[in-house]
């Protein structure tokens, strides 16, 4: 009885644990723990205005680097 008892509970044990990693691993490929800079952020800036800015800044230099992807991508010599 106790024997059956514990087996179970290895296998269930076992079972959430494979369970919980693939959920981990799922996470950290699909990106979900890649915001970093979020806490610092909050810790930097004390109103909503600098909050903004900050945000706007982010943007600006987001499409800045979309802007100079496709420069690349027209400089590059076609096949």
């Amino acid at each position: 009885m106790i024997d059956d008892t514990l087996f179970f509970m290895l296998i269930v044990g076992l079972i959430i644990s494979a369970g919980m990693l693939m959920l981990f691993i799922w996470g950290a490929k699909s990106g979900q723990f890649d915001d970093s800079s979020k806490m610092t952020n909050g810790l930097l800036f004390d109103s909503v205005e600098d909050l903004n800015d900050a945000i706007k800044k982010e943007n600006s230099v987001k499409e800045a680097k979309k802007e100079q992807k496709k420069e690349e991508d027209k400089n590059l010599p076609q096949e």
